[in-house]
């Protein structure tokens, strides 16, 4: 598994901007250039916000992006993990847990101390046991769960 900053494999620019569309955004009405306008901000200066893109042998696996603020019911909780997403045939296999790892390393290095992200209730079992303290519930109009994690 070879896990690289968008950045520096901008072909991949395509897939992560669909990925992101189709799991989160087009439910909302939301159009892919609103998606690719969203993510060439990211990724439009180095450091800090980023994206990651996991591959195996040259193939889009998964990716995962870090931003300021991802909880719009809480503005004020940042940095945040977002859009973690994982191709079908890459899942079971750690490819989540690897860029999870990843961005939160990156996140260290940046001086950031904690980290937060939102998950859907159904997410408890893979977030809880895997070191992420939930917060808050029932948040926005999906019902979120609010997640934090210490860095350091």
């Amino acid at each position: 598994m070879d896990i690289r900053d968008l950045r520096e494999v901008p072909q991949y620019f395509d897939e992560v901007a669909d990925r992101i569309w189709r799991a989160w955004w087009e439910l909302d009405g939301r159009r892919l250039a609103e998606v690719e306008a969203a993510l060439r901000d990211v990724i439009a200066e180095p450091g800090f916000p980023f994206s990651l893109v996991a591959m195996r042998g040259g193939q889009f696996a998964g990716t995962i992006t870090s931003i300021s603020s991802d909880i719009s019911a809480r503005p004020a909780l940042g940095p945040c993990l977002a859009a973690l997403w994982v191709e079908p045939e890459s899942r079971g296999q750690g490819v989540a847990g690897l860029l999870s790892a990843m961005a939160q390393q990156r996140l260290i290095d940046h001086g950031f101390e904690r980290v937060y992200l939102t998950a859907k209730p159904s997410m408890r079992g893979y977030y809880q046991p895997g070191g992420w303290t939930r917060i808050e519930s029932d948040i926005d109009a999906d019902h979120l769960d609010v997640y934090v994690r210490t860095l350091r």
